[in-house]
């Protein structure tokens, strides 16, 4: 009986402990249209890399430049938003599951996702400048595994590292590994910097 009371009271603690999270992380992402470009524009990618005709391809690409643009302003203000939240409502533990509060527990074992959605914000911005010179479908793989690590990152904030992988690998079909090891290295570099892996 005391083994179920434990449960429960636990159960109820992290669901009141997430749903503040989102709430926290929602009332900045609702001032923007940021899921929603994401969503078309990696629809537009999928439909462009689709097409045989290369010209349509490249047609369909051209047109995405401007939902590029605009995502990129977009993921810039809400990472400067974002920045104006305190440093301790915006921990993250590195703990793999959910325990609740483990970012005010264990503080040496968190990062800032202040400073994660300034490097998210960068590595989509620099992807689609392609400073890099990639191929239009190489540019459109590294912009995709940019904005899909901006959302495991979000997804680890409110939930847990576990449960951001496992959204990633049903969505997405992509492991969290195959993310970092498809985002620009510099992206790369940053983040693990951050998250000290």
């Amino acid at each position: 009986m005391l083994a179920m009371l434990v449960a429960l009271g636990t159960h109820m603690l992290k669901s009141k402990y997430q749903r503040a999270r989102i709430a926290l992380l929602g009332s900045h992402l609702g001032k923007y249209q940021i899921e929603r470009q994401m969503q078309t524009l990696t629809e537009g990618y999928l439909r462009a890399l689709g097409e045989s005709e290369l010209a349509r391809r490249e047609q369909i690409f051209e047109l995405l430049t401007t939902l590029e643009t605009a995502l990129c302003e977009q993921l810039s203000r809400f990472a400067a938003d974002f920045s104006k939240v305190s440093a301790g409502d915006a921990r993250v533990s590195k703990l793999g599951l959910s325990v609740p509060y483990a970012d005010k527990l264990f503080p040496a074992a968190t990062f800032d996702l202040r400073q994660a959605l300034v490097i998210h914000a960068r590595g989509v911005a620099e992807a689609v400048k392609n400073g890099a010179g990639r191929s239009p479908k190489a540019r459109a793989f590294t912009i995709s595994a940019e904005l899909f690590l901006l959302q495991h990152t979000c997804h680890w904030f409110c939930k847990s590292r576990n449960v951001a992988s496992a959204r990633m690998l049903v969505r997405q079909k992509t492991s969290y590994e195959q993310l970092l090891a498809s985002v620009a290295p510099e992206t790369r570099k940053a983040y693990g910097k951050l998250i000290g892996g």
